[in-house]
């Protein structure tokens, strides 16, 4: 059984040491349950916005030679030949040692699987801004059932999701994951169009798993804490340090974030 968890640190993130201890947190993990642990220190893809179309602030992707490296880690996607299953982590996501081989629980029945943000554990500021970001993010993306309730749009957290390679080429039509990432339905993603100005491959995603309707396992939330916003990230194996500018000294402060988890 091969299996890889991939990773993305481009850039400034390298001189953080908070990316610096997740990753290693990471690489012990996949030591561990003998997976393969790949970290892309270089852009690839190069994703870039139509300059003459783009909503996005050009800080957001000038300072990063014109491309967007928020869409860098779909990179993944061009090695699933390679491995029966992947996973997709984000660089700010800390993985106990303690923790149990996920890709047991994720099985071989779903070609993709990733924690639907609703179903987690959360504190009642987190319910708000998780409303709010469903109403601006997928209020206007009216063709797929995002089956609303009190909290929102049920989409799923990006920043850590799974793959059965098998499973899940045939809904990437045989493209190489730049082609997929410049199909036209995504221009209006890539190019921050209304309220996306600052969207992540988050929404991409989101949408696209439910356009194609393909078969979505909700992971148990232990696999994507979100720190500070769930209520029980003691209990969390994969703690995810996600809006690092608003952690505590800015996230590099690492020992006193471990203590806090």
């Amino acid at each position: 059984m091969k299996r890889l968890i991939y990773q993305v640190c481009l850039g400034g993130q390298a001189k953080s040491k908070l990316y610096e201890k997740c990753i290693e947190s990471v690489s012990a993990y996949c030591e561990k349950y003998h997976i393969e642990h790949r970290v892309q220190r270089e852009p690839i893809l190069r994703i870039k916005p139509d300059i003459f179309m783009t909503n996005r602030s050009n800080e957001s992707y000038e300072k990063h030679g014109g491309f967007l490296p928020i869409y860098e880690k779909e990179n993944a996607f061009d090695l699933l030949d390679g491995y029966e299953q992947v996973a997709i982590i984000d660089a700010d996501v800390y993985i106990r040692a303690e923790a149990g081989n996920v890709f047991e629980e994720f099985g071989f029945d779903t070609p993709f699987g990733a924690v639907v943000e609703r179903q987690m554990p959360i504190n009642q500021e987190y319910k708000h801004k998780i409303t709010n970001y469903s109403r601006m993010q997928y209020a206007a993306l009216q063709d797929v059932d995002w089956k609303w309730n009190n909290l929102g749009a049920e989409f799923c957290n990006m920043g850590v999701m799974f793959i059965n390679s098998e499973q899940f080429k045939p809904y990437l039509n045989g493209q190489t994951a730049k082609q997929f990432l410049e199909r036209y339905e995504f221009k209006r993603f890539i190019d921050g169009e209304g309220a996306w100005k600052w969207s992540t491959d988050q929404t991409l995603l989101n949408w696209w798993v439910k356009k194609t309707n393909m078969p979505v396992k909700h992971m148990n939330w232990r696999w994507n804490g979100l720190f500070t916003a769930n209520t029980q990230i003691d209990k969390c194996d994969f703690v995810h340090f996600f809006l690092k500018d608003k952690l505590p000294n800015g996230g590099e402060d690492i020992n006193s974030l471990l203590q806090m988890i």
